[in-house]
């Protein structure tokens, strides 16, 4: 009797610890806000909202912003990632948490435009389990831009 009461217990325990320990991994924005100058919370799901007002938003990608993508079927929660390099008005390179496997870090990754009007509301990104960009695209809000990013901006087309 007592051996069942303790093997329950543990059982019991198991179960209360695994749910933490899943959680305790890396999630997207716990990485955004670490990595980035755009310090907002809630769900990725929510971030594009909670900017609004806060930090200026837009289609044209720029180093340092943070891509927000939209809530959908496979992405309840949203998610977001930093750009970390701008190739062109299409491409650009992000840092990002738990898109290809739960808590991995991805640092350097594709992230390709796929819109039809080039305004990153479909975006395909670098999927590590197939070695390539993901089948189908997800829908992203656009970017949100630090202060630091549009203040830069500013200077630099106020300059040219």
């Amino acid at each position: 009797m007592l051996r069942n009461a303790i093997a329950a217990l543990v059982a019991l325990l198991t179960i209360a610890v695994l749910p933490a320990t899943a959680q305790a991994r890396i999630q997207c924005v716990a990485f955004a806000r670490a990595n980035s100058d755009v310090q907002l919370s809630g769900n990725a799901r929510d971030w594009w909202g909670h900017a609004d007002g806060v930090y200026d938003r837009g289609v044209a990608p720029r180093a340092g912003a943070v891509l927000a993508f939209a809530a959908n079927r496979s992405m309840p929660m949203g998610h977001v990632a930093v750009v970390s390099k701008v190739i062109d008005a299409r491409h650009v390179l992000i840092n990002h948490a738990n898109w290809s496997r739960p808590g991995m870090v991805e640092r350097g990754v594709m992230a390709v435009d796929v819109s039809d009007a080039g305004d990153w509301s479909q975006v395909r990104v670098w999927f590590a389990p197939t070695g390539s960009l993901g089948l189908r695209p997800s829908p992203a809000h656009g970017f949100i831009y630090p202060a630091t990013v549009t203040a830069s901006a500013e200077r630099q087309s106020s300059a040219g």
